[in-house]
């Protein structure tokens, strides 16, 4: 293989491995905000069970107050019941008695379920408190390992760019030049291995007197589709099995041609 194809072939390894390391440094602070928003989405859970507990205790004060001042009437037309001269006006006080006496009832029904709403939504307040505590505490465990990784991922790129500047160094200007080329067109792979006589990046056979050349390392081939440089290595042969029965078999193949060459001296 030619030594500038090797160089290649390590560039592109190194070349990839910045590019991931860039990419995941990229999404960090997209992580990281994703990290955030559910973090703000759990502290608006607390607040809209704030919310929803104090609205309840608003709304509870004011049926308490409403009870309150019915009460008072129904208190105030019981006064009034001794003071009546006459059967009708006995009655009407009566009727506005039973009249309040009802809305008496119907607003501390809706006292009790307000109380009881009371329980439930201080219980989903807790909830979701318990549940905020847990998100700052983990999310800010992944948020710390997120920044801790694009830290590291910063001097793998540091490490790359070195190693690629003294790759690039080595090889042949035109042929580095073909190897960019061809890096930035085909998403990341310049340089793509033969195997089975195919293409290993775009599955396009190539051609027997390609892969000969290829194998014989005395030139660079593009993919006559898709452009990249192409490399083979040639695969070595398998090893014979028939061990001495193999040679036996030789053996007595001489064996039997022999007579006939003594024959026909003969």
């Amino acid at each position: 293989m030619l030594p500038d194809l090797e160089r290649l072939i390590r560039l592109q390894s190194v070349d990839s491995t910045a590019d991931d390391a860039r990419r995941r440094i990229g999404e960090a602070p997209g992580r990281v905000g994703a990290l955030d928003s559910r973090l703000d989405a759990a502290r608006a859970a607390v607040e809209a069970a704030k919310q929803a507990l104090a609205e309840n205790q608003t709304e509870r004060r004011t049926l308490e107050k409403d009870c309150a001042v019915v009460q008072q009437r129904v208190t105030k037309y019981k006064d009034q019941l001794m003071e009546v001269k006459t059967n009708r006006e006995y009655h009407a006080i009566q009727h506005e008695i039973e009249t309040f006496t009802g809305e008496v009832q119907k607003v501390e029904g809706q006292i009790l379920e307000k109380m009881m709403a009371h329980d439930e939504l201080t219980v989903a307040l807790k909830d979701a408190e318990a549940a905020l505590a847990r998100d700052i505490k983990a999310l800010g465990d992944e948020k710390a390992a997120i920044e801790q990784e694009a830290r590291d991922l910063a001097v793998v790129v540091e490490q790359m760019t070195a190693e690629r500047a003294a790759i690039a160094a080595t090889v042949e200007p035109r042929t580095l030049a073909l190897f960019d080329t061809v890096y930035k067109r085909r998403q990341g792979i310049a340089v793509s291995k033969v195997t089975g006589g195919l293409c290993e990046a775009c599955h396009v056979r190539v051609r027997p007197q390609v892969l000969n050349n290829l194998l014989m390392g005395q030139t660079l081939f593009q993919c006559e589709s898709c452009q990249r440089i192409l490399y083979a290595v040639a695969t070595k042969p398998a090893e014979s099995t028939g061990g001495a029965g193999a040679g036996d078999q030789e053996s007595g193949t001489r064996g039997q041609d022999q007579p006939a060459a003594d024959s026909s001296s003969s």
